[in-house]
């Protein structure tokens, strides 16, 4: 299950490009470094797909536009 997650991030990070040269999205793609898509494989791969993808949903629940920006690395003992 952990792969089939891995998978479907790298998937879409590689899609990424086309689907913003077709709906024509513009200007920065995340608010904060390492961006959402690298930040959840982080995660998964170092805590597991339940606690990985818990903080991931957090932190694409975080990205918003009234939200803060910047460096958010994955915590290892988190």
């Amino acid at each position: 299950m952990k792969t089939a997650a891995l998978f479907l991030i790298r998937a879409q990070r590689a899609f990424s490009p086309f689907w913003r040269m077709l709906f024509g999205a513009s200007g920065p793609c995340c608010r904060f470094h390492p961006t959402c898509s690298e930040y959840a494989e982080e995660a998964i791969r170092t805590h597991g797909l339940i606690k990985g993808g818990t903080m991931s949903l957090r932190r694409l629940l975080r990205c918003h536009p009234w939200g803060r920006a910047g460096f958010d690395p994955v915590r290892r003992s988190a």
